[in-house]
């Protein structure tokens, strides 16, 4: 299952608990800080797509473990891409290699990625919890239930859908404006409301490049 994200950018990181279907993510210290190993993975899916050298990254079994991501290309501060799985499907680095080429050649929002914006781009990993149902009984129930810069949300009516990111809140901070865009997104009037409309909620780790290259200086 498979979402792209509207522009937007991220809140601060946190750390899911593992549940089935889940990738159990090792501690920082028992292999090299798992968020530089994903970003490894999804750069080097990207370069050899191009036919450049890209990074490599030691196997492990905590990468053939399930998982969903989204991969999130930044080009000098503007969104470049961002293709990402809503559920655990497949293993997390085949799920990080193919969200990381759908993001730099496939997302309809951009012209493929070039080789000479190769080396411009950011990357961003995402990885997802699983979802969780929202249970409400109205709008302004839902509403109360958002928590702003923790949940990803998934809105789903009538084989229309769409989700943003935990991202998303620093640019949409009110719980309002937020559901408002997201109807939007997922092609719904802004002030669309039905009692069977569905809403889940994830969370989510996230690493870029440019904190990964911070914390190892």
């Amino acid at each position: 299952m498979s979402a792209d994200l509207a522009s937007g950018r991220e809140s601060a990181r946190s750390e899911p608990q593992a549940s089935e279907g889940q990738t159990n993510l090792p501690q920082a210290s028992e292999v090299t800080k798992p968020g530089e190993i994903l970003l490894a993975i999804a750069r080097g899916a990207i370069a050899a797509a191009l036919g450049e050298a890209g990074p490599g990254f030691e196997p492990a079994a905590w990468l053939e473990e399930r998982g969903a991501s989204f991969v999130t290309l930044m080009q000098r501060g503007q969104l470049r891409g961002c293709i990402g799985s809503l559920s655990a499907e497949r293993a997390l680095r085949v799920d990080v290699e193919y969200n990381a080429v759908a993001a730099a050649f496939r997302d309809p929002r951009f012209a493929p990625l070039s080789r000479s914006e190769y080396r411009e781009i950011e990357v961003e990993v995402s990885l997802l919890s699983p979802l969780e149902s929202i249970a409400f009984e109205s709008e302004s129930h839902a509403l109360g239930q958002l928590r702003p810069g923790v949940d990803g949300v998934l809105l789903e009516y009538g084989g229309r859908r769409g989700t943003f990111l935990p991202q998303v809140w620093e640019q949409l901070p009110e719980p309002d404006a937020f559901l408002a865009h997201l109807k939007h997104k997922a092609g719904l009037p802004p002030g669309f409301w039905v009692p069977d409309l569905k809403l889940s909620r994830y969370t989510v780790s996230k690493w870029r490049e440019a904190d990964v290259k911070r914390d190892t200086r």
